[in-house]
């Protein structure tokens, strides 16, 4: 089984910058691609973006593309979200997910807290 923990979240203000982390430990050899969703209250999960371990294709969602970066680091087993000039609508729980080659997303970490004040 894979864990993930993120990190990185916190209060920024609009026009800020945040980077979250998301580690990842146990039989990480398994895994096809890493990706973000976001959870903002009285809301879906929405999907932010993901990417493919091995060759590093991202994608993102349409309204993200721009803002938003995914990295990966292979040694550390860890994968990055750059978020870039940051709203208040971003505001929500970023949650890491991880899945393997043509299963759904289905390992999760608890999520961390992104709070953008305007």
């Amino acid at each position: 089984q894979v864990q993930l923990v993120e990190s990185g979240g916190g209060l920024v203000q609009a026009g800020g910058s945040l980077r979250l982390s998301c580690a990842a430990s146990g039989r990480t050899f398994s895994t096809y691609a890493t990706g973000w969703f976001r959870q903002a209250p009285g809301k879906e999960r929405e999907f932010v973006g993901a990417i493919v371990w091995s060759g590093g294709s991202t994608n993102y969602a349409d309204s993200l593309k721009g803002r938003f970066a995914i990295s990966r680091d292979n040694a550390k087993n860890t994968v990055y979200l750059q978020m870039n000039m940051l709203k208040p609508e971003d505001t929500a729980v970023y949650l890491c997910t991880a899945r393997e080659y043509g299963k759904a997303w289905s390992i999760w970490g608890r999520g961390t807290q992104v709070t953008v004040s305007s």
